[in-house]
Order: C-alpha cells, then sequence, then structure tokens
C-alpha cells in the first residue's frame, strides 16, 4: 500500500473526537501531510485544519481522501457514500480503515472503476499469515496496553519510539491499527485479522532482528473489555513483550461503549504479566502512562505522583509531559 499525499480528512458527522481518531491521530504526528479537512453538518470532531469540501481540497493539492473516523463495528454510513463519490470526481483516491469495505459499495466501486481512482481498504490485506508459534526469537519488545480502548496507546508508543531514538536506542514502531498504519505506512490492522491467525500476524509484524533493537508495538483493546478482549490476548501472545507500560484515563467510570467497570491499573499489571508468560517468561512492565486531558495541571501531577508511589513504576502523561521518565526506567531495566 503506498498512499499519495497531501491528505484531505474527511470527517463526516461523527459525535465526538474519540470517534475521530484516526483522523486526530494522522494531524497529530503527519501535519504536513494534510491540507485541510471535510466535515458534515452536525460533526462534534475537529482536527484543526482548514474547511475544505472535495473540490476545494482537490484545488489545493490534495490526492488522498482519507476516511478518518472509527465507529462501533467499523460501518459506513450511507450517507457518506456521495461524498467518497464527490471526492472521486474532484480526481481524488480513497482511503479508509472501517471493517466495511469501500470497494464492496456498489457506488464507490462503480466511481472508481469509471474514473480510474484507487480504493483503499487498509484493514484488509493480501498478506497471508501463519498461526503463531510462540517460539522465542532474538529482539526486544515494548507493547502498550491498556484498561480500555481508545485510550492512549497509540500516542505512547509513537512517544517512546520517538523518546527511545533520542537517546540513541535502535527503536521501531510497529502499527496494529489503521491510524497507525497510516502515521507509518506499513502495518497490520490486527482486529481485521482471522481470530486463529492474530498471534501470527503479530510474531509477522514482529520478526526476529538484532538482540538490542525494539519492536515497539502499538497496543489494541484491553485485555478488561468485553468486545475487544480476544484482539488484546492475541497481540499479546504474538508480539513477547519483554516490557509493557499501561495506558489509562483517570476519570473513566466504565468502559468505552459498554457498561463494564473500568479495571484497575494493577489488575492490567497482574493479568498481562500472567497471560504474557506464555511466550516470554520475563514480560515485566516499566511505567505508566496517563491520558489527563481531562485533569488540570495541579489534579494532573498529583495523579501521576500518586500513581508512581502505588505502583512503584514511573508514571507521566506522554503528551502534556513527555516520556523521559519511562524510558529511563526501560534503560535502566535493561541495561541500555
Amino acid at each position: 500500500m503506498e498512499l499519495k499525499r497531501p491528505y484531505l480528512l474527511f470527517l463526516g458527522d461523527v459525535p465526538d473526537a474519540l470517534a475521530a481518531k484516526t483522523a486526530l491521530g494522522i494531524v497529530d504526528w503527519r501535519r504536513d501531510w494534510c491540507v485541510g479537512q471535510w466535515r458534515l453538518p452536525g460533526c462534534g470532531a475537529d482536527a484543526k485544519l482548514p474547511e475544505m469540501t472535495a473540490a476545494e481540497a482537490a484545488a489545493a493539492g490534495a490526492k488522498t481522501m482519507i476516511v478518518g473516523v472509527v465507529n462501533a463495528g467499523g460501518k459506513l454510513p450511507e450517507h457518506w457514500v456521495q461524498s467518497i463519490v464527490d471526492a472521486m470526481e474532484a480526481g481524488m483516491d480513497i482511503a479508509a480503515g472501517l471493517h466495511k469495505r469501500l470497494i464492496d459499495v456498489p457506488e464507490i466501486a462503480a466511481a472508481a472503476e469509471r474514473l480510474g481512482r484507487e480504493v483503499f481498504d487498509v484493514r484488509r490485506t493480501a498478506q497471508a499469515f501463519e498461526t503463531g508459534k510462540g517460539v522465542k526469537r532474538p529482539g526486544k519488545r515494548l507493547l502498550t496496553v491498556g484498561t480500555d480502548c481508545s485510550i492512549g496507546k497509540k500516542y505512547t508508543a509513537l512517544a517512546m519510539e520517538a523518546g527511545m531514538r533520542a537517546r540513541g536506542l535502535d527503536a521501531t514502531f510497529c502499527a496494529t491499527g489503521q491510524t497507525g498504519v497510516f502515521i507509518s505506512g506499513r502495518g497490520v490492522a490486527i482486529d481485521a485479522v482471522i481470530a486463529d491467525f492474530i498471534s501470527g500476524a503479530a510474531e509477522w509484524l514482529t520478526p526476529a532482528t538484532e538482540e538490542n533493537a525494539w519492536q515497539v508495538v502499538e497496543g489494541q483493546g484491553s485485555l478488561f473489555h468485553p468486545s475487544f478482549a480476544g484482539v488484546s490476548l492475541g497481540l499479546l501472545h504474538g508480539s513477547q513483550p519483554d516490557a509493557f507500560i499501561v495506558c489509562h484515563e483517570p476519570t473513566r467510570t466504565t468502559m468505552r461503549n459498554v457498561p463494564t467497570p473500568m479495571p484497575t491499573i494493577q489488575q492490567v499489571i497482574d493479568m498481562t504479566v500472567a497471560l504474557g508468560r506464555l511466550t516470554n517468561p520475563d514480560i515485566r512492565p516499566v511505567g505508566i502512562a496517563v491520558n489527563t486531558a481531562a485533569l488540570d495541571e495541579i489534579a494532573a501531577g498529583k495523579f501521576l505522583e500518586e500513581t508512581a508511589a502505588a505502583h512503584g513504576l514511573p508514571a507521566t502523561d506522554p503528551v502534556r509531559f513527555g516520556v523521559d521518565p519511562l524510558v529511563d526506567h526501560l534503560a535502566a531495566e535493561f541495561s541500555l
């Protein structure tokens, strides 16, 4: 997959920022690749890009429109179809990370054929995966795990890659979701892999490498989320992490889109170690990444201090305060 740049980000009429996290993630890490955003009436998300229609974006040089949204089940609302066709009419290719394949929509497929446009469904791949084997392989791996989904695992992994590289460490971000694939240009949308092959896909994504090279793996879902725990477990077993960071949001009481109560950070640490030992007996936690966006600076600092003391691990907000404490602890734990 090779997407033509720059991008127009389509936000549709999603209700909030979390529903547009694909677009917002691209902006945070690849702002220079984006010319604008296209929002329909009632959209509750804002990527802080110039507002553009398809025709205006094409005139500004956009080559690909990315459907930058997520929703339960990865569905494509019918009233978005015309906007996608309009973007192709204006001269753009289309890319999306929904479970619903755009190319399976008759109007979109017909427009793509008629206009000679590419349609990229990044959750689908021609790559064939084996079942996971669980054999320990050379190299080091760091996985971000979460107390919930949509909680900062991708941001933490990307920030860790940058922080580790700044220290002169060999670190590579491994994308496991559609946004990460858009950002890195390579990866596997792990939640679209057939269940039997999830751990094998994770092994393919994180192959044997130099012993001191770190693969920083973007986590998915949560081992405690009733909708997504299966994906999280397969990714844990296949990536065989030597180290993991727990990602948390302190103001949530229930997990996203379900009434299930949030687990504690300690429950996530204990469960990740217990289950991760199947493929890496030496797995260990190296830090806690907290999304403190809902807290003021004083409250955020207090929560991080208390969390670090309670768990004997460094705690930080990677976006607000950086990842230096996490990189320091990782380096000390593994004598880097």
